[in-house]
């Protein structure tokens, strides 16, 4: 009889056990703040990939772009060998504390909010520096939310939001910027000619990038006809772009860069069009400038690759007549 008292005894704290304790938590599991502080900072290398999202690194993965981002984390940890005062703190007011005995400098990452959700949190902090222990003003005043999400139990850096306030009115503020206004105009009024001269060197001068853009839209226009054969080309800007996870595709191709793909880039204006059949066999390509300034010419080509400018502006007239650029 005293036996199976004593193993009701051992059922009930057992129970008692599980109820009080959930099934996979853990007493000593890493908070959000914890897992941004290991991510950022910790002299350990393989720290920041731990705490990207599974679709980042698979993104990193196939752009061969992960062994970049571990040599950046291999760097982070040699900065902070460098002899500086450096501690962060996994609760309170102040998530880093860096000073420099040399110079006086210290700099400070203030944890303004903590708003944890579940499996969510969003830590949001601001930046403070101090010269010989005295606070420096800044004109742009940075305030970060970084937002942290669970993914396999592990404390992911989900989402990064930046927000700078510029205090238009500050005395100090508006000194900076008017000197900076003159400094600016009186280099330009000494060398008045000095864009000019720009524009004319080479022929094509600074449209040099310009020309780069257009190749590099030719490229993959080419690449993608022969990938997506029963679409054959796109005259869809954004079908190329290079943005996004996951595997590339006839909306997504991921061939140029985000910037390129929306359609403003050096201050022109690119544009595809002339896409008919199915497969379309035929496309034409115009960079048109922003602004009508001397020297800055548009440029036009198609499926034959070649790139023509005419310096009307008349996207028409590089297509019926264009000079070669090349």
């Amino acid at each position: 009889m005293k036996k199976l008292a004593s193993i009701m005894v051992l059922v009930w704290v057992a129970a008692v056990g599980a109820w009080a304790q959930p099934a996979g938590d853990s007493p000593a599991r890493q908070t959000a703040r914890q897992a941004l502080i290991e991510m950022f900072f910790s002299k350990t290398s393989g720290t920041l990939i731990k705490h990207l999202p599974a679709a980042t690194l698979n993104a990193l993965v196939d752009s061969g772009a992960l062994a970049n981002l571990q040599q950046y984390s291999t760097l982070v940890s040699q900065v902070q060998t460098k002899g500086k005062s450096f501690e962060t703190f996994d609760t309170g007011s102040l998530l880093l504390v860096a000073e420099d005995a040399q110079s006086g400098q210290k700099f400070e990452i203030k944890v303004d909010k903590d708003s944890q959700r579940g499996d969510e949190d969003d830590i949001d902090v601001s930046f403070l520096t101090y010269k010989d222990n005295k606070p420096q003003k800044t004109p742009f005043l940075p305030r970060m939310t970084f937002g942290m999400k669970t993914e396999s139990g592990v404390w992911k850096l989900n989402e990064i939001q930046v927000t700078v306030r510029v205090p238009l009115a500050d005395p100090d503020f508006l000194k900076g910027m008017t000197q900076a206004i003159k400094a600016r105009s009186g280099a330009a009024a000494a060398v008045p000619s000095l864009n000019q001269a720009s524009l004319a060197m080479s022929g094509l001068g600074s449209d040099a990038s310009v020309l780069a853009a257009m190749q590099s839209i030719l490229k993959a226009e080419n690449t993608y006809n022969s990938t997506y054969r029963a679409t054959g080309y796109t005259c869809t800007l954004s079908d190329l772009d290079g943005f996004g996870g996951g595997t590339p595709n006839e909306h997504q191709a991921m061939l140029i860069p985000s910037g390129l793909a929306g359609g403003r880039k050096y201050g022109y204006v690119f544009t595809l069009s002339g896409c008919s059949g199915a497969p379309a066999a035929n496309f034409r390509l115009v960079a048109v400038p922003l602004l009508n300034s001397p020297g800055r010419r548009t440029l036009c080509s198609d499926q034959s690759g070649t790139i023509r400018y005419s310096t009307d502006g008349n996207p028409a007239t590089c297509m019926a007549g264009g000079v070669p650029a090349e």
